[in-house]
């Protein structure tokens, strides 16, 4: 047996604001964060998780990570690796916890990253990629993982049980496809807002013909002219084949939303992305309909399985998008999955900021080869950012995320590279 020795963690912020990198209409000025946590055992092992911010409150979340963590101190790891449901109900049902905002927030967000840790261990121990771990787990083992309550109305466990079955038919054909030709990516790298129209469009050039991307997304919402004439010098300036899609980053009310997007129709956009509040379910469903057949993309910033459900319900996007560090870890993600697979929507997940296209591949791969059974409509975003401060980073080619193939979530960070990033919370420090 092994037990948990120590828990480090660390707040990352890394100055992007002095490129724009990562501008949009709602946020113009990120500095990309990572609330990052090691979990080390007596045995030399180490397991990590992280959340992604883009600035101040990252030591927030730093915080909520230790409080939340501290509890497994000293414990054995093997039982809560043996059943990883139980770390999940400990940590989610902690009712003075939960108070602060069940299923939501910073305090879900950290139990995300400690989630995220346990299942790195589990992967390494078992000498796989974490895509893989989960695609081999048999379907029985995996559903006991996974939470259903409040989901009954729309996935029972039973149905999840026989996705997951059903999804073991041509497993290792799919396996041997990703491994030898990946997963479909797409471009957010030339769509940043505070870029110049000349930087825009060297970098959708290079997105699309060196690195193979057959998809661009920009940023849209400040100012409708501005948004109209940018697309117009993209769509000329790269492959007719190439598709765009757009992203408000959630500036919109619902009529503004409805009335901007019936101007972009001559672009034939892939989707629309954010077009208002994340949590409005009702607002997405109304411009969903009125902006047809325009798909709405959402979900990167959807705090829970529960609101995802809604939003299933209520066909409120075409396009269902999720975030590896914004829900309490693989298990909730897993459930996202499988509910859009019983709703019969793509996923196409969120990345980009550091860290989040590391972890999210791994989800999208498992989907492919153990829940949905295609990567049709599907694709991860990726975007150019800090991958080189990570052991296993991401690897595009010819467009296509390569399968990773070192055991673990891809997520472990080289921290005496980094460390010239850690913030010391003191007046004056660079790294704000």
């Amino acid at each position: 047996m092994s037990r948990i020795t120590d828990l480090k963690t660390y707040d990352f912020r890394f100055p992007t604001s002095a490129t724009l990198s990562g501008s949009d209409a709602m946020n113009p000025d990120p500095d990309y964060s990572s609330a990052y946590l090691e979990l080390h055992t007596d045995a030399g092992e180490v397991g990590v998780g992280f959340v992604f911010s883009i600035g101040r409150g990252n030591d927030i979340i730093v915080k909520a990570i230790d409080t939340l963590a501290e509890r497994f101190l000293g414990k054995e790891i093997e039982p809560y690796l043996e059943n990883m449901g139980s770390a999940w109900k400990e940590l989610v049902y902690d009712s003075q916890i939960r108070w602060l905002g069940p299923e939501k927030g910073v305090a879900h967000m950290a139990i995300g990253a400690i989630l995220s840790a346990f299942w790195d261990l589990k992967a390494k121990r078992a000498n796989k990629p974490l895509w893989l771990l989960l695609a081999e787990m048999e379907p029985e083992e995996l559903v006991e993982t996974l939470d259903f309550r409040y989901l009954s109305d729309a996935l029972t466990p039973e149905e999840a049980l026989e996705i997951l079955r059903q999804g073991q038919e041509g497993k290792e054909t799919r396996i041997q496809q990703l491994l030898e030709e990946g997963y479909p990516g797409y471009s957010t790298a030339a769509g940043w807002l505070g870029y110049s129209d000349e930087k825009m469009l060297s970098l959708a050039k290079r997105e699309t013909e060196e690195m193979g991307f057959s998809l661009i997304k920009l940023k849209v919402g400040q100012n409708l002219d501005d948004d109209l004439r940018r697309l117009s010098l993209v769509r000329k300036a790269i492959d007719p084949s190439v598709e765009l899609a757009v992203d408000a980053n959630q500036v919109w009310d619902v009529p503004e939303a409805i009335e901007w997007i019936n101007k972009f129709h001559e672009f034939d956009l892939t989707w629309v992305e954010e077009p208002t509040s994340p949590d409005d379910v009702l607002g997405h469903a109304t411009i969903a309909k009125a902006i047809a057949p325009i798909p709405v993309a959402t979900g990167e910033q959807m705090q829970s399985r529960i609101l995802y459900k809604q939003f299933l319900q209520a066909e409120a996007f075409g396009v269902m998008q999720v975030d590896a560090a914004r829900v309490a870890g693989p298990q909730e993600l897993i459930v996202q999955y499988l509910l859009a697979k019983k709703f019969d929507t793509p996923v196409c997940p969120h990345a980009g900021g550091v860290g989040l296209c590391e972890a999210v591949q791994h989800f999208a791969m498992f989907d492919f080869v153990a829940i949905s059974g295609t990567r049709e409509n599907r694709m991860i975003e990726y975007v150019d950012n800090q991958h080189e401060h990570f052991i296993d980073p991401v690897v595009i080619k010819n467009g296509n995320y390569v399968a990773p193939r070192s055991p673990g979530n891809s997520c472990q960070m080289k921290l005496e590279a980094v460390k010239q990033y850690e913030f010391s919370g003191q007046k004056g420090d660079g790294n704000v």
